[in-house]
């Protein structure tokens, strides 16, 4: 972080920056603790084209579910563009390494996250981000509707016009609509945190449960679930409280892995080939 932008921080806030640290936290940003005598911030740094769009859609997310009363997220207090990129200031939260009960608390609250704001369609009022990519929100009445043209959809073009996957290994639209209707089934919206791996939970040192990093939109409370699933990092505390709410378990095999393709697809569009198999092997197995 330059001086310029530090004290451009300070002047905004009336404080005086005594310590700034670079911490992990930011996967595609920069990420900084800065300290005063008395309080601390954690801010994200991006110097890309989009950054101040991927910020304020950040923030837009996570004051979208503050405002749900559910789950706590950090408090965003700065979100501004720069002459080059943009950044996000927020609180800072000390974690702490999860125990059952934590994570069970974490299961309990994303249950009632995803009991609230009920809306009538799936999608959202604005477009905003996986990771780096854009993510569509146009608004759908049809569930598989919208997870095929808004989810699956976009990121198959992405990955053909990357040359990633073969247009023969691209099933059409049809196919997956298709296949989708026989799978899913009639679900109401729910608020979905809509990136939900476990670097995007934390655990504060009083034991509050953090939600960050959030793609929100309205969607199947089970894509976030099979998120949980895809890369580790929750416990069976955690599944056994949220189905105190939802106890209808997802399926282990269809549903799970189609909704998990999408995230496949992300990777496969931000990293490259190590996520090639994945991908190709759910859309053989279901497409």
């Amino acid at each position: 972080m330059d001086k310029y932008l530090k004290d451009h921080i300070a002047t905004l806030l009336g404080i005086s920056i005594l310590k700034i640290t670079p911490i992990s936290g930011g996967d595609i940003s920069q990420a900084y603790l800065l300290e005063t005598t008395t309080q601390r911030f954690f801010c994200k740094l991006n110097l890309g084209k989009q950054a101040y769009a991927m910020f304020l859609a950040e923030k837009n997310g996570l004051e979208a579910i503050s405002r749900t009363k559910t789950i706590a997220t950090p408090k965003v207090l700065l979100c501004e563009a720069l002459k080059k990129g943009g950044f996000l200031l927020m609180e800072y939260i000390e974690p702490k390494k999860a125990s059952s009960s934590d994570m069970a608390l974490i299961g309990h609250r994303l249950a009632a996250l995803h009991q609230s704001s009920p809306s009538d369609t799936f999608g959202g009022q604005v477009d905003n981000f996986i990771g780096s990519l854009p993510q569509s929100n146009t608004k759908q009445h049809d569930w598989s509707t919208f997870y095929v043209q808004e989810r699956l959809w976009p990121q198959l073009e992405i990955a053909r016009a990357k040359q990633l996957l073969d247009p023969a290994e691209i099933p059409s639209l049809q196919k997956m609509l298709k296949r989708c209707n026989s799978i899913f089934p009639e679900v109401k919206p729910s608020l979905l945190h809509g990136d939900l791996w476990s670097g995007n939970y934390l655990i504060s040192k009083n034991g509050s449960p953090y939600l960050i990093d959030p793609a929100i939109y309205f969607g199947h409370h089970e894509v976030d679930i099979a998120m949980t699933r895809l890369f580790g990092g929750f416990n069976s505390t955690f599944y056994d409280a949220y189905a105190e709410h939802f106890p209808q378990p997802i399926d282990d095999t269809a549903r799970m892995n189609i909704y998990q393709l999408y995230y496949l697809l992300v990777h496969l569009n931000l990293f490259g080939n190590s996520y090639y198999n994945s991908v190709h092997r759910i859309l053989k197995t279901y497409f």
